[in-house]
């Protein structure tokens, strides 16, 4: 097969790559050891945030509006990591660099989707926080299961329809020339600047996109973050103050986990070598996964206390198996 695959048409200068070939890491030193990390963070991400979901799903006590959005948010990680991880552990531990052109859309999709949904998720859980710290006589009304659930589905269909966009531009373009993505992925920015022809659509895209998927949330969180610091100092003595926000925590650490390292990619970009940054973009993909569960397991006293009634409910289940053999 050629590596270029023109359209049919004898006068049609489209052509479009038979594969992409993906060689973010090739020639970086020791790389295989952070294979090895990945692969260790990808096992205790699937863990934790299955383990996370199972909980959410088994008991009744949390099935609440808040935790509708944190079982969405385990379920993106999941998903997530399990769309980027395995194929990057393809790609560069067992050198399976080249990708198919439409494999490579596919693959594009996926980790958009899912990296830009974290973000979103994180802000439903902070409006669901700024609500039940502003209006905590009205949270029942304002955050309902239907109100968190079309939310939610809302997010979902923004991103879903936003990446499709995205995706859909990269098959106008035709590309003649270098088929190497200089990324740890099928990077949308990568792989539309590879292309001859006009590719200022999917530039206009690359610039919009991080506006409402990355800017737009972060500046939401930081302002419902100041109103609830506002309200509390106000109406709040100090410790009172401090239980209300200790409710926070978690979801700020969230915050920045997710926010913090994307914010200083974005800001020394220029600065940074390409190998670093190549680096450091796939630790801010991968990580946040694994650690969003480990945060919420450890910081949320409903999630501790609901992990104990499961594990005595087995207990007690395993007794009672006992003492009728």
């Amino acid at each position: 097969m050629d590596l270029f695959n023109s359209a049919q048409g004898k006068n049609i200068s489209f052509v479009r790559p038979a594969y992409f070939i993906i060689g973010g890491f090739i020639g970086m030193a020791h790389v295989k050891f952070y294979f090895v990390f990945l692969f260790f963070v990808y096992v205790v991400s699937v863990l934790g945030n299955t383990i996370v979901m199972l909980v959410i799903y088994l008991d009744h006590n949390l099935r609440t509006p808040k935790y509708i959005a944190v079982f969405n948010l385990a379920f993106v990680d999941l998903f997530g990591n399990s769309a980027l991880v395995p194929k990057i552990l393809d790609t560069f531990l067992f050198n399976h660099h080249s990708i198919s052109y439409n494999d490579c859309l596919t693959y594009m999709f996926f980790c958009y989707t899912c990296l830009s949904m974290q973000a979103l998720n994180l802000v439903a859980l902070a409006y669901d926080r700024l609500v039940a710290i502003l209006f905590p006589l009205h949270y029942m009304v304002k955050v309902t299961h239907r109100f968190m659930l079309t939310m939610i589905c809302s997010f979902w269909a923004f991103i879903i329809i936003a990446v499709l966009i995205a995706v859909g531009l990269i098959t106008r373009l035709s590309f003649c020339k270098s088929v190497l993505i200089n990324s740890y992925f099928c990077d949308h920015g990568q792989v539309y600047r590879l292309a001859c022809n006009d590719y200022f659509p999917n530039d206009m895209v690359s610039y919009m996109y991080p506006v409402f998927i990355f800017w737009l949330p972060l500046a939401f969180i930081l302002i419902s973050y100041l109103y609830i610091c506002g309200t509390l100092a106000k109406v709040a003595t100090v410790q009172e103050g401090l239980k209300a926000f200790k409710t926070c925590i978690g979801h700020l650490s969230l915050v920045a986990i997710y926010f913090i390292p994307l914010l200083i990619v974005f800001t020394l970009m220029e600065k940074i070598h390409p190998n670093a940054r190549i680096i450091n973009l796939s630790l801010t993909s991968i990580f946040p996964p694994m650690l969003n569960p480990i945060i919420y397991v450890l910081q949320t006293q409903e999630i501790k206390e609901s992990v104990k009634r499961l594990l005595k409910m087995d207990r007690k289940l395993q007794l009672k198996r006992i003492a009728i053999m």
